[in-house]
């Protein structure tokens, strides 16, 4: 079996006994120019379909594992190029604020450019800017480049996501699509400190270095397997340059402002007039979208309940997450005097749990409605962050840690995946991208805002650093996390409840 590409690509797919299992070409065009072909069974896949799968996947692959990866190496880096703590967070926070700043507007440019265009374009610039910031010693270069991996991510991530759901059929064969795609997602999170442990051994450049020669085998294997599309005819009647300016503005803003205002202080002249700005942003972009005739963001989407609280639970998800790993790695490194490898080793179980979810998820996305995935997965992280409160001096891995990286593992591989397909589940294929960027918008402002939020709360605990036990503000920091994982909980079976009543009006997407 092979791949056809002509105006359209046919997926040809056998089962198991030989026979040619149901497929439709989809005839119509969407938003993006692109004629989607629908695979409509998740059994019999051929080479070609596994491998567009593999080159999407890993891109996502690499985004997770460049967020978790570079922060182990921060202690080495700082140490070789003289950079402070204030300094070295612009490491990470340098990514963040161009991947959350430009998600809105890297899904509306694959659904206008070209899918296919926009996933691959974004990939080498990934991989180059990856090359070059391992080669740099410059700390202002290294932030930059670390800025526009970020700006790169944000059109792969909403490209790759919307090249599946327009090319797998809702149900079982893009249920199986998303739950491999999504694993891999979460897996590159988790994975990130094993590589980061290992590879900061050999140097912290080896760390910014790892992404380039992966993307570039990607984008390679993504020219041959990712299916052309007739170009669509764009003009500027299409594009709506005030509101990517304003949506755009308003999140880098935001953003920079809850980073910067651990350092500067929440009530400073600064950053108040930073969160005025973004908020007079905000209103202007919802202004400009609710009267352009081809708007960056239809505001008719977010009627959705469950694309609602798809995006919510993204963001108190991840929030909660990497700002619990946050804290963790500061205790496990500076009270604890665990190594980049103990430490990475330590986080391991729960990267191999959701790894090994992968198998199955597919067959649970069909069995069971996605809040209920997210309200169990929700509840497995109050339990670890929870459980985690416990820690005493001289308390060992399998007592004080393991349990928690257990119950976060489980967590994300029920989460994650289910945030992404409710997120773009009932979505039309020209909106996939719109839908695919907002949830990862939702994603990586939930972590940054909540990183600055604990890092606030440590900072102002003025407490001295005792051998064994938790940082100053930890114990408050981790509670604050709990709480809101909480009420993520609480609205998930607030829409539970709320499906299960009899209605007569359908939802509006």
């Amino acid at each position: 079996m092979h791949v056809h590409i002509v105006l359209r690509m046919t997926l040809e797919l056998s089962d198991s006994s030989g026979n040619e299992t149901d497929v439709r070409t989809a005839s119509s065009v969407d938003g993006g120019g692109a004629v989607s072909s629908v695979v409509t069974t998740a059994r019999g896949w051929s080479t070609a379909t596994w491998v567009l799968l593999v080159v999407l996947a890993g891109a996502l692959f690499l985004d997770g594992l460049d967020v978790s990866m570079v922060g182990v190496a921060l202690p080495s880096m700082g140490a070789d190029l003289g950079m402070d703590q204030s300094q070295l967070q612009w490491i990470v926070s340098g990514y963040v604020l161009g991947y959350g700043g430009f998600l809105l507007l890297g899904g509306r440019a694959s659904d206008l450019f070209g899918r296919r265009t926009v996933f691959l374009a974004a990939l080498a610039v990934f991989g180059v800017a990856s090359v070059i910031s391992a080669l740099v010693e410059v700390n202002s270069a290294i932030v930059a480049l670390r800025f526009i991996k970020g700006v790169a991510a944000a059109f792969t991530v909403p490209a790759g996501l919307s090249i599946i759901t327009t090319t797998f059929a809702e149900g079982p064969a893009r249920n199986k699509a998303l739950s491999i795609y999504t694993v891999c997602g979460a897996s590159g999170f988790s994975l990130g400190l094993v590589f980061g442990g290992l590879l900061t051994e050999v140097g912290w450049q080896a760390t910014l270095l790892f992404p380039g020669p992966v993307a570039v085998l990607l984008l390679i294997a993504g020219i041959k397997v990712i299916p052309s599309v007739p170009r669509p005819a764009v003009n500027w009647g299409h594009l709506d340059v005030g509101g990517a300016l304003t949506s755009t503005g308003a999140l880098l803003i935001v953003v920079y402002a809850v980073v910067r205002a651990p350092d500067v202080g929440w009530a400073a002249p600064s950053t108040v007039g930073l969160f005025v700005a973004s908020a007079a942003l905000l209103v202007a972009f919802l202004t400009i979208e609710a009267r352009h005739r081809n708007p960056l963001l239809r505001l008719g989407i977010l009627r959705s309940l469950t694309l609602v609280h798809a995006n919510i639970s993204a963001a108190v998800m991840f929030g909660s997450y990497v700002s619990f790993q946050f804290l963790v790695t500061l205790y496990l490194q500076d009270s604890l005097g665990w190594s980049p490898i103990a430490m990475s080793l330590g986080f391991l179980p729960a990267g191999l749990l959701v790894v090994a979810s992968a198998f199955g998820m597919d067959r649970v996305l069909d069995r069971v409605g996605t809040p209920i995935l997210i309200a169990i997965g929700l509840t497995a992280f109050v339990a670890g962050y929870l459980l985690f409160l416990r820690a005493q001096p001289g308390m060992g891995y399998a007592n004080f840690l393991l349990p928690t990286i257990l119950l976060l593992g489980l967590g994300f591989a029920l989460c994650f995946p289910a945030v992404n397909s409710q997120a773009t589940a009932g979505v039309s294929d020209a909106e996939q991208g719109l839908a695919s960027g907002l949830v990862n918008t939702s994603i990586q402002i939930g972590g940054a805002i909540m990183i600055a939020v604990v890092t606030a709360i440590t900072a102002s605990s003025g407490g001295t650093q005792v051998p064994g036990e938790m940082i100053g503000g930890m114990p408050t920091a981790i509670t604050v996390i709990s709480v809101l994982s909480m009420l993520g909980v609480a609205g998930s079976l607030a829409v539970i409840i709320r499906r299960r009543r009899p209605s007569t009006t359908p939802a509006a997407v």
